[in-house]
C-alpha cells in the first residue's frame, strides 16, 4: 500500500508520517518512507535524538537523468532521458522496481534513519530561486511512482507538500490512502475541504486525521466540519513534543497509539487497484503533452502510452 500525508503547513503530517512509518517498521513490515515536502524534515522526525539532519544519501532530484536510463530500460517508445518526462508511464520494457529491491535507484538515495529506509526529494536550493517552483523537484518521486510494482505487506509512505500544493502535479493520484491531518481550527479544515473535492473528482480514498486535540471541543468542532471522513484523532502530545526538542521523555501515549494502530488497519483493508493507479497515470501524462511537454521535447508524448502494458505483478519480468 502506498500511503500520503497531507494537510495545512504545521499541522503534524510530517510528524505523523514518521510515527506511522515507524510503526510499521517496528512490526517488521517493509517499508520505505519518502519525504516530498518542500522543508524535507522526515529524517529529523524519524530520528529526533540525532541532532544534526542525520541523513546524507543523494536526493532523487539531483540524478532526475540517471533515474530516467534506469525506468526507460529497453521501453521502445522513449528514445532517450530528454523525450521522458515526469509523468511518463511505464510500458512493455521499461524497468520496473521492487520495493526497496536490490536496484541502482535504491541502492544510490536510500539510508535508514530511526530504523526506517528513507528517500528524500531534494531541497529548494539557491539555484532553484526565480527559475524554478518545487514541482520541478517532485519529478524523481513521480517517476518512481509509476514505475513501482510493490507487493503484498509492503508499505510506501510519503510526507506530501503542505496545502493545496499538492494538486500541482498528478502525484496526488499515485497512492492507495491518503490521510490529510487536520487541528481543529477553521484554518486546519480549510485544506480538507480542498482536498475532499479532488479527491472525489478523482475517486482519491481520503480521511480525515484530527491532530493536537485537547478536549471534546476540539473533537465535536472536528466532527462538525468533516463528518463522516473523520478516521481518528491524536491527542497534543507531550511524549512528540519532547521528542521535537531531541530528548524523547516516556512512550508515546495510548491514545495516539491506538489512532496509529487505526490508520493501519485503515490501509490493511484496502485492496490494490492497479488499473486505476495506471489509468491516472496515463490521463495526467496526457494532459501534461498537451499542455506543456509535447512543445518542450518537440515531440507527440501521447505515442510514449502502450496501450498493451498490463499494469502491476503480472508486469515484472
Amino acid at each position: 500500500m502506498r500511503v500520503a500525508f497531507v494537510g495545512k503547513g504545521g499541522s503534524g503530517k510530517t510528524t505523523l508520517s514518521a510515527l506511522f512509518a515507524r510503526q510499521l517498521a517496528q512490526s517488521g513490515a517493509p517499508v520505505l518512507a519518502v519525504d516530498g515536502d518542500i522543508n524535507q524534515h522526515l529524517s529529523e522526525a524519524l530520528d529526533p535524538t540525532a541532532g544534526t539532519p542525520p541523513f546524507t544519501a543523494p536526493p532523487l532530484a539531483a540524478h532526475l537523468g540517471e533515474i530516467k536510463d534506469l525506468l526507460r530500460g529497453a521501453n521502445p517508445r522513449i528514445a532517450s532521458r530528454e523525450a521522458m518526462v515526469k509523468t511518463t508511464p511505464p510500458g512493455r520494457g521499461s524497468h520496473l522496481l521492487r520495493l526497496l529491491g536490490d536496484d541502482a535507484l535504491h541502492a544510490r538515495h536510500v539510508q535508514r534513519v530511526g530504523g526506517v529506509p528513507l528517500m528524500v526529494t531534494g531541497e529548494f536550493d539557491e539555484s532553484d530561486l526565480g527559475v524554478a517552483c518545487y514541482h520541478s523537484k517532485l519529478g524523481a518521486v513521480e517517476l518512481y511512482l509509476s514505475h513501482l510494482v510493490d507487493g503484498p505487506d509492503e508499505y510506501l509512505v510519503m510526507d506530501m507538500t503542505a496545502g493545496a500544493d499538492a494538486f500541482a502535479s498528478g502525484l496526488f493520484t499515485r497512492f492507495d490512502m491518503t490521510f490529510l491531518v487536520a487541528e481543529p481550527t477553521r484554518r486546519g479544515v480549510s485544506v480538507y475541504r480542498q482536498y475532499r473535492d479532488h479527491a472525489r473528482e478523482f475517486d482519491i480514498p481520503l480521511a480525515v486525521v484530527g491532530n493536537k486535540v485537547t478536549g471534546e471541543d476540539d473533537l465535536l468542532f472536528l466532527k462538525e466540519e468533516v463528518g463522516d471522513d473523520l478516521l481518528t484523532h491524536l491527542v497534543l502530545s507531550p511524549w512528540v513534543r519532547s521528542a521535537e526538542r531531541g530528548s524523547p521523555q516516556g512512550e508515546l501515549e495510548d491514545i495516539n497509539r491506538h489512532a496509529l494502530n487505526v490508520l493501519r488497519e485503515t490501509v490493511d483493508a484496502r485492496t490494490k487497484d492497479w488499473p486505476t493507479l495506471h489509468r491516472h497515470a496515463v490521463d495526467f501524462h496526457l494532459r501534461n503533452a498537451r499542455s506543456w511537454a509535447n512543445e518542450a521535447t518537440g515531440q507527440d508524448l501521447a505515442a510514449q502510452v502502450d496501450p498493451e502494458f498490463v499494469p502491476g505483478p503480472t508486469s515484472l519480468p
